[in-house]
């Protein structure tokens, strides 16, 4: 099976490149071969390629920035994919796309699920919906991948800014009022490589997926494991959303049922404390 991943530097594309399973040939395409930025050239490198099945990791992920660029974020998170799932469609290929928890509101306490209402409240959000939409629209077989607080060894993330913060001080004030399941980049990668082995034998089972660590937490006590692993003597103080502004609103929900994942490809929700020892032993190498 010949994989194209539009994606070469991001955490996730890391871990793909990582773990490619045997019998797979991935080919990343990175932004020198294929820019976002231009849709069409997406779907012509598509074309090109001829692959069996296509992996769509790149995207536009600077959430504040994006309060100030929103149309390149949406071409980039929108259009572009879309092109990608029209070539995809065109060519009768699975077309397998990572999305965000960022498409909700945010509001409640009950976990979203996959067919819940949209309803972004930002910038960001926007961008990543309008592309869930027009890789639907494609009418090929697609697999949507929505996903969250996603870290790992590579790359700008929460634990690597704790970690580096944690050497030069002892205390430190944390977001306690938003709440979500941190996610191993590697089990977004090992995800979508199953995802990636049956869509292609199995097309009834394309739709929207969720995918999030268990179990689910604040960001200050997220931040809390993360010194309790390293042993880094910080004490963190829980403080409200309101308390952090940001250019961009967060959601306090980020709860995600993954529940239909598990039922139609048996993946089940990683843990993600077992995959922060993972990644802190990278990083600590």
């Amino acid at each position: 099976m010949k994989a194209l991943i539009f994606g070469q530097t991001g955490q996730v594309a890391r871990e793909l490149a990582r773990h490619v399973p045997g019998g797979v040939e991935g080919v990343q395409l990175g932004r020198g071969e294929a820019d976002l930025a231009d849709p069409a050239a997406c779907a012509a490198a598509i074309h090109a390629a001829n692959p069996d099945v296509v992996i769509n990791v790149a995207a536009y992920t600077a959430v504040d920035l994006a309060e100030d660029e929103e149309v390149l974020a949406t071409t980039i998170n929108g259009s572009a994919p879309g092109a990608m799932a029209e070539a995809c469609a065109a060519l009768g290929i699975p077309f397998l796309h990572v999305s965000t928890d960022y498409v909700f509101d945010g509001t409640g306490e009950a976990p979203w699920q996959p067919d819940s209402p949209t309803d972004p409240q930002n910038a960001y959000g926007r961008s990543k919906l309008a592309g869930e939409e027009a890789v639907r629209a494609a009418g090929g077989v697609h697999a949507i991948l929505r996903t969250s607080w996603v870290f790992s060894s590579h790359g700008a993330n929460f634990v690597k800014t704790m970690v580096r913060l944690g050497e030069t001080r002892d205390t430190l004030t944390v977001v306690d009022d938003q709440i979500g399941g941190p996610t191993p980049a590697a089990d977004i990668a090992a995800a979508l490589w199953a995802m990636a082995q049956v869509l292609p034998g199995k097309p009834e089972a394309a739709g929207t997926y969720h995918f999030s660590g268990a179990p689910d937490l604040s960001w200050a006590a997220f931040a809390r494991e993360i010194f309790a692993q390293t042993g880094q003597q910080v004490t963190v103080t829980g403080i409200p959303s309101v308390e952090y502004p940001t250019p961009a609103s967060r959601p306090a929900n980020s709860r995600m049922d993954c529940g239909s994942l598990y039922a139609t490809f048996g993946i089940a929700r990683p843990d993600w404390a077992a995959g922060l020892a993972k990644v802190l032993a990278e990083l600590a190498a």
